[in-house]
């Protein structure tokens, strides 16, 4: 299992710079700007990306990247410090 922080290092040569990709507007500009890639409009930003994630290997690392925040958000487990 891949780490966040190579995930996160991943994203980063597949998009040729630095970015949040967490933040919506970010990834759209990068997908948009880099990619060529519209995003279909859906009801969050997580079921557009599902919609077109076979386009482009990048997408599916920024949901696998994204997934890591909901597991921690979400998990009774894990408790910031």
């Amino acid at each position: 299992m891949a780490t966040k922080a190579f995930i996160l290092q991943r994203i980063y040569i597949f998009a040729g710079r630095e970015f949040d990709p967490n933040s919506d507007e970010q990834v759209v500009e990068v997908l948009r700007d880099k990619f060529n890639l519209s995003l279909p409009q859906r009801r969050s930003m997580d079921e557009s990306l599902l919609a077109v994630a076979s386009d482009n290997d990048v997408i599916g690392l920024i949901l696998e990247y994204r997934a890591f925040g909901r597991v921690k958000k979400n998990s009774p487990y894990i408790h910031d410090v």
